[in-house]
């Protein structure tokens, strides 16, 4: 008989320990042990003993053929993949509650009519999933549809069915018998994943798994998930917008730099092939504290629109406030103002916000930023066909941004007149974008550029 034993487990971060304890020592949350079951076969070593698997051989004899990758109908979608889907890889989509995680799944089934695809769901029953597909107006007859939580009957299906890509929505509701804790525990989610790696990895076929997130935003469950599978996708946006982002936090078949644009509609997501375009309103020239930005998301370029208000302090404590763009680098660039500029905002508010709920990381918005907070501090509008590019350093120069051809042609499509680079770039021909390319090399330098 095998031998069995209680171990309580965390389900914040996965941390086992042999009794209960009210707070985690390892993430400091509360009230997260379950216990769980765990079953010991005295058997097991003497079976791994006998049965060593396969066997070491040298890189030269590894027969290694041409996977050809499968590409899934939504251009975003490949982009941030690396062009298509890997057979044999397991993809892990993540995203927060109504973001739209289930609507891309089902998209991308019913958009890979050339391969048999198998969609299964815990969450939803076989009618919620067609009503959702009526709403898509999307037929696929090669697309196979499933309702089930048990681990054992999903592999038995799929084994039978033999299918190319496998979508599972979502792995939190999928358990196993092996193991006595409820679906959607640690233990649950880390050996039902397991199980599902072994499966692709052994039949080659694609396996796309949706997962939730805690309210830290990162991915529910342990943090073995995510080494475990291939590819982390983080599909993100605010609900208030109809925007939504996909990005790859992790790829090992392509870059984690990509990424896909789309905006949600009543029939389902679309692809946004030109974000410039839906990013930038038409700001007339009597507006004051904008700003347009050229950045690069991945290969991509994109000019955003930067907004700051900058108003007295009504209580005293100034306030610093930022939506999509770090905080801690805006109090850098307020205090190089203040320092190297000499314009005094220690006393007032400064909000910031980047335009559509995008979150940007890209450097050379910097000068953007800046040009933004001092048009609202003085309330002198940026003339809208101007963009920027730099990054500010502490001394308060503008250092060069790597890319910089991309971003004055995507400006020049975009029918703006001017653009502002920083100096230390060099080695390419400006004559031949048609926009008027103004290189500075201190903040003050475009300060005096812009407003005279």
């Amino acid at each position: 008989m095998p031998a069995t034993k209680s171990i309580y487990t965390c389900q914040n971060c996965g941390f086992q320990s042999p009794k209960w304890m009210g707070k985690c020592t390892s993430c400091g949350e509360w009230n997260t042990f379950l216990e769980e079951i765990i079953e010991k076969k005295k058997s097991a070593a003497k079976v791994a003993a006998r049965h060593l698997g396969n066997q070491p051989i040298t890189l030269e004899n590894i027969q290694a053929a041409k996977t050809q990758r499968i590409v899934a109908g939504i251009k975003e979608f490949d982009r941030v993949l690396g062009g298509g889907i890997v057979p044999g890889s397991l993809i892990l989509l993540g995203g927060d509650p109504g973001i739209g995680k289930s609507t891309l799944a089902l998209q991308l089934a019913l958009k890979l009519n050339k391969q048999k695809i198998l969609y299964t769901s815990g969450e939803e029953s076989l009618q919620q999933i067609k009503l959702r597909a009526e709403r898509l107006n999307i037929s696929n007859n090669n697309c196979l549809f499933l309702s089930e939580t048990s681990l054992e009957n999903l592999l038995a299906h799929s084994e039978q069915i033999q299918p190319d890509v496998l979508i599972i929505d979502s792995i939190q509701t999928i358990s196993t018998e092996n193991i006595e804790s409820s679906p959607g525990s640690v233990s649950q989610v880390r050996e039902c994943t397991s199980a599902i790696l072994r499966f692709a990895k052994k039949s080659g076929v694609a396996v796309v798994l949706i997962g939730h997130i805690n309210k830290e935003g990162s991915i529910a469950g342990p943090k073995v998930l995510e080494h475990i599978v291939d590819t982390v996708l983080q599909f993100e946006g605010d609900t208030n917008y109809m925007y939504r982002i996909l990005r790859s936090n992790k790829n090992r078949f392509g870059s984690t730099n990509e990424l896909g644009i789309f905006e949600m509609r009543s029939d389902g997501l679309r692809e946004i092939t030109n974000p410039s375009e839906q990013l930038i309103s038409k700001v007339s020239d009597d507006v004051s504290g904008t700003a347009i930005a050229a950045t690069i998301e991945g290969i991509r370029p994109i000019l955003i629109e930067i907004q700051a208000l900058v108003s007295s302090a009504a209580y005293g404590t100034p306030q610093r406030s930022s939506t999509g763009f770090d905080l801690r680098r805006l109090n850098m660039l307020l205090a190089v103002l203040e320092k190297r500029a000499g314009f005094k905002l220690i006393q007032k508010d400064v909000f910031l916000n980047i335009a559509g709920g995008l979150k940007i990381n890209d450097p050379a918005t910097d000068l953007a930023v800046i040009c933004s907070i001092l048009s609202s501090n003085i309330d002198i509008p940026i003339d809208h066909k101007i963009c920027f590019a730099g990054e500010v350093g502490l001394t308060g120069e503008i250092r060069a941004v790597n890319r910089i051809e991309q971003r004055i042609a995507e400006a020049a499509k975009l029918g703006f007149k001017k653009i502002i680079i920083p100096s230390l770039n060099k080695g390419f021909d400006a004559s031949g974008f048609g926009i008027d390319i103004v290189k500075t090399s201190r903040v003050e330098e475009v300060f005096r550029s812009i407003f005279g």
